[in-house]
C-alpha cells in the first residue's frame, strides 16, 4: 500500500459514553503525525451520503467530557446489502479514505470487516459497547459509565425500597449478555440477578426474597437483564408465589447516556491512540483491545468468530455475597 494521507472514522450502532473521547484520541494522534482526519456523520449512513467534515486538532477540543457522540450514530440495515456496501467502498475511494476506524460493536466491525473484504478498504476497529459483549477485550468503551449509573439508580431505589418495606425489580439492558445485570447486583448487593445466561428459576428467587424477609430485611433489589426476562414477568411471579409488595423500574435508554467516567475517558484516549499507531504500521483489519490493564491488537476476523462468555463465578459470587 502507497503512504497513508487521509483516514476516515465513524460511530456505529448504539451510543456509549466515552466515544467522544475516542474521536479526540483518533483525531489528535493523527493530524500529530501528519495524517488528514475525515469525519462521517451517522455512521455508515453518512458515508453512503457523504455527510463529513475535515478534523483539525481544535475541531475536537473540548468533547471528551460529552455523552453520546458528537458524529452521531446510526443503525443501517440496508448495510447488509453487497451493492450498498459497494456504493460506500465506492464514496471513500473517491474522497481518498486510506483507511477507516470505526467506533462501535459486533455489527458496526461485521460491516468494517466486509468493506475490507469485498472492496480492500483499510479498516481499524475500536470496541465501543456497554453491554461489553465484544470478545477479546476486558473492557469495552462505556461499560463503566454504564454501570456506574445503574448502580447510582438502584441506590436511590433501595432508599425509597427500606421506606415502604417494598421489593423493586430493576430491568437493565443486555439482550444477548447479562455483564450489566450481574455486575451492577453485585455492587449494590441485589438479592438475585437474572441473566440469559442462566435458565430463571422463579421458585428460587421467590423463597430467597422470603428467607431475607423473615429475617428482617426490609428492602429488596431484584436485576433483570432485557434479554433475559420482562420486569413485569419477574414481578408478577413474585407477587403471586410470596405476596410481596413490588415496584418495577426500568431503566431504558439512561444508561447510555451522561458524562464518561474517568476509567471510560482514559481507556477509550488509550484505545484511539492505539488505532492510529496500528495505521502508521500498516497493521489493518484489527481492533483495538484492552487485556490485563495493556493496550493489543486482535484480528476482526477472530473477534467476530467468538461469542464473549460472561465469567459464571461472579453470578456464584452475587449469590453468595447478597
Amino acid at each position: 500500500m502507497s503512504e497513508i494521507k487521509r483516514i476516515g472514522i465513524i460511530t456505529s450502532g448504539g451510543d456509549a459514553p466515552g466515544m467522544n473521547a475516542a474521536i479526540r484520541a483518533v483525531t489528535r494522534s493523527a493530524v500529530t503525525e501528519g495524517l488528514e482526519v475525515y469525519a462521517f456523520y451517522r455512521g455508515f449512513a453518512g458515508i453512503l451520503d457523504k455527510e463529513f467534515r475535515k478534523f483539525s486538532f481544535s475541531d475536537v477540543g473540548g468533547i471528551m467530557e460529552r455523552g453520546g457522540t458528537i458524529l452521531r450514530t446510526a443503525r443501517v440495515p440496508e448495510f447488509k446489502l453487497p451493492e450498498i456496501r459497494s456504493k460506500a467502498a465506492q464514496n471513500l475511494k473517491e474522497l481518498g479514505i486510506d483507511v477507516l476506524v470505526i467506533i462501535g460493536g459486533e455489527g458496526s466491525l461485521t460491516g468494517g470487516k466486509l468493506l475490507s473484504e469485498e472492496h480492500g478498504i483499510p479498516v481499524i476497529g475500536i470496541p465501543g459497547s456497554i453491554d461489553n459483549d465484544i470478545s477479546f477485550t476486558d473492557m469495552c468503551i462505556g461499560v463503566d459509565t454504564c454501570l456506574n449509573t445503574c448502580v447510582e439508580a438502584m441506590q436511590k431505589l433501595k432508599d425509597t425500597a427500606s421506606s415502604h418495606e417494598r421489593a423493586f425489580v430493576v430491568e437493565v439492558m443486555g439482550r444477548g449478555s447479562g455483564y450489566i445485570a450481574l455486575a451492577s447486583g453485585i455492587a449494590v448487593g441485589a438479592e438475585a440477578v437474572i441473566i440469559p445466561e442462566n435458565p430463571v428459576d422463579f421458585k428460587a428467587i421467590a423463597e430467597r426474597i422470603w428467607e431475607e424477609r423473615q429475617r428482617g430485611k426490609i428492602n429488596s433489589i431484584i436485576v433483570v437483564a432485557e434479554g433475559a426476562a420482562s420486569a413485569y414477568t419477574v414481578s408478577r411471579h413474585l407477587e403471586n408465589r410470596i405476596g410481596f409488595e413490588t415496584r418495577i423500574t426500568i431503566l431504558g435508554h439512561v444508561q447510555r447516556g451522561g458524562a464518561p467516567s474517568a476509567f471510560d475517558r482514559l481507556l477509550a484516549a488509550r484505545m484511539g491512540h492505539e488505532a492510529v499507531k496500528a495505521i502508521l504500521e500498516k497493521d489493518f483489519g484489527v481492533m483495538t483491545s484492552l487485556s490485563r490493564s495493556n493496550m493489543a491488537r486482535v484480528p476482526i476476523e477472530k473477534v467476530l468468530s467468538e461469542k464473549k462468555e460472561l465469567d459464571m463465578d461472579l453470578l456464584k459470587l452475587s449469590k453468595i455475597l447478597s
